[in-house]
């Protein structure tokens, strides 16, 4: 065997018992090292580390990402006797991979494992409210307690809980039609109240603009007539004037405005020819 073939036999000797000794955990992952099968340590830093060599000593990785867990579509028993068809989800991480796998192997037991836990204590947060308070106003209340409850209960596994959530809350199709009906004939009511309200204060404003309406015509109708009393007053005292002045020619010039008023193309007068009225036509 030659120098140079003797080398590479040396390195990839070399380079196989590293890889007994030698393994590498990610930032994305950790590790649990097994003795002869039994779990005895935790590798939770990423970098290059040391163990005994195979088959002493093995290692297996697990994610140290946040996970999702969706559920399936289940029914959940409202406290009115109303069945809601709740589809959920929830975000979790391995925080104990040592428990982890003792308790529940792999993530597919974890899945398995989650699915009671969740289930059960979403439905007896909600088991203990109305719909109304699930749907609406008590929902992300409600989310938050029934976080905790599972959290505290997944640590046993050696998980973490982060957040539940519920993606869609809906009834049962057999249920919506009445729900609707009765969402329906609960709008229709509060319509009808509100217009009956606008009926009443419409009234009220017209019969306070009628009040209104009659007192300033009423003022006006004063005013014009103070004012008609005092410009005919003042009229008469400039006749009175004009004919103390000159009574004949105040009467000439009454008279000339007489026969405007009462002659035209259109008139026909049969009146003898010593009237008064005709004295100037003479």
């Amino acid at each position: 065997m030659s120098r140079n073939s003797k080398t590479i036999l040396i390195l990839a000797l070399a380079f196989f018992l590293t890889r007994l000794v030698l393994y590498t955990v990610d930032e994305k992952n950790q590790a649990v090292i097994l003795q002869f099968g039994k779990p005895v340590k935790t590798v939770v830093e990423s970098g290059l580390h040391f163990k005994l060599p195979w088959p002493i000593q093995t290692v297996t990785f697990f994610e140290k990402r946040i996970l999702g867990y969706d559920s399936s579509v289940r029914e959940i028993l409202t406290k009115d006797k109303k069945n809601l068809v709740v589809d959920n989800y929830a975000k979790w991480r391995i925080v104990d991979p040592l428990l982890f796998m003792v308790t529940v192997r792999n993530e597919n037991g974890a899945q398995s494992r989650l699915d009671d836990i969740i289930y059960s204590k979403l439905r007896e947060a909600l088991g203990l409210h109305e719909l109304e308070e699930i749907v609406s106003t008590r929902r992300a209340e409600l989310l938050k307690q029934v976080t905790m409850a599972c959290d505290s209960t997944s640590r046993d596994y050696g998980i973490e809980i982060l957040d539940v959530r519920i993606k869609r809350a809906d009834l049962p199709e057999q249920n919506k039609r009445s729900v609707y009906e009765r969402m329906r004939a609960e709008r229709v009511r509060i319509a009808n109240q509100y217009r009956s309200e606008g009926e009443e204060k419409a009234l009220k404003i017209m019969a306070v603009t009628d009040s209104l309406k009659v007192t300033i015509m009423a003022e006006a109708y004063r005013k014009s007539q103070i004012a008609r009393g005092e410009a005919e007053a003042k009229a008469i005292q400039i006749y009175a004037d004009a004919y103390n002045r000159d009574p004949e020619f105040y009467q000439f010039t009454r008279t000339l405005d007489s026969y405007k008023k009462i002659i035209d193309e259109k008139t026909v007068l049969v009146m003898p020819p010593d009237t008064e009225i005709f004295k100037y036509l003479k």
